[in-house]
């Protein structure tokens, strides 16, 4: 009972030094961010962060992947298998963009400056790109019960479509369109349709 108390104990204040990190991020980017204005946020002391995370930098890949992990599981339980193939397409397009736009300065954080936060970044960004293609391979894998048709997707093909969308998102941060994301739902619905479905089913 006690180490299942210390758990809830711990996942709670990872919770808070996660809002701390957000809060700073958006207060200040994250390369002006700081320990101490984590702390502030997140109304903790330093020694408490430091007891958790080794630096700054391990706070945040650990925000990062924690975000992208719940953007996945909100993609995929909005594709519901009731919907329709296509409609899934749609549907989780969406779902992806308005997270985004739900939360503008992490996503430019995210998708931007974590090119430059160092090598433990570019391996994490790797890393995620990965888990955010395999969940397309799978919601590809359970639309084709209904679209047999379509081939099943390789994991080459999945990053593409991955690195092909968040391409669009990266343009829109760059032309300050952070709020707005959700413009580019009927462009990269369209560039999954005509990646994924054979040339009659296009025309």
């Amino acid at each position: 009972m006690q180490a299942q108390t210390r758990s809830a104990d711990d996942q709670a204040i990872r919770a808070r030094l996660f809002e701390g990190m957000s809060a700073a991020i958006v207060e200040k980017g994250y390369a002006a961010t700081t320990i101490a204005d984590i702390a502030r946020h997140a109304r903790v002391s330093k020694r408490t962060i430091y007891e958790h995370f080794e630096d700054k930098e391990a706070c945040f890949l650990a925000l990062y992947a924690a975000a992208s992990e719940e953007v996945i599981r909100l993609v995929f339980r909005a594709a519901t298998p009731d919907l329709g193939w296509e409609a899934q397409i749609e549907i989780a397009t969406h779902e992806y963009l308005s997270a985004l736009q739900s939360q503008p300065e992490l996503a430019r954080t995210f998708l931007l400056e974590i090119q430059a936060a160092g090598p433990r970044a570019v391996r994490m960004r790797r890393e995620i790109h990965r888990e955010f293609a395999q969940m397309i391979m799978a919601l590809v894998e359970r639309g084709r019960a209904e679209a047999p048709e379509v081939a099943p997707l390789s994991l080459e093909m999945a990053t593409a479509i991955v690195g092909g969308i968040n391409e669009l998102v990266l343009l829109a941060l760059e032309e300050g369109r952070a709020r707005r994301l959700l413009e580019l739902r009927d462009t990269a619905t369209e560039y999954v349709r005509k990646l994924l479905l054979p040339p009659r089913r296009r025309r």
